[in-house]
């Protein structure tokens, strides 16, 4: 699902315009993104903890060359599910069949103006083949 398809959802439900939706989505993901910026944790009751780690430095090979490459710690985004969620997910009856995953995955593709032999296309092109 894209953050589209849950703009429309909620719009849909609640009877709002896709735009206002649109610029309430983002605006809670924002906050979201600047509370890990500015304490490194947010916690959303029934739904989970976004936390900011620190990943150690460790030594790692290129696979193409084999040489052994010293790879530095980073910032890393963790997501533990709260109670709640957990639980809903643990109780889910069936995962989306394959097919279902693909029919997701092709309708994101189209609307993100995804060629359909697979290939990405630029704005610009996608303008231009519009026109």
């Amino acid at each position: 699902m894209t953050k589209k398809e849950i703009v429309k959802q909620i719009a849909d439900k609640l009877g709002l315009t896709q735009l206002k939706t649109k610029e309430i989505v983002q605006q809670t993901f924002d906050a979201i993104v600047e509370t890990l910026l500015e304490d490194g944790r947010i916690e959303l009751r029934n739904f989970g903890v976004f936390e900011v780690k620190q990943r150690k430095a460790r030594k790692a090979r290129n696979p193409r060359t084999g040489e052994r490459v010293d790879v530095p710690p980073k910032n890393v985004v963790t997501f533990k599910p709260g109670k709640e969620m957990e639980e809903r997910v643990r109780n889910l009856r069936r995962l989306p069949t394959p097919e279902k995953r693909e029919e997701l995955a092709a309708r994101t593709n189209s609307m993100s103006g995804s060629h359909p032999d697979g290939k990405a296309r630029s704005k610009t092109q996608r303008t231009r083949k519009a026109t």
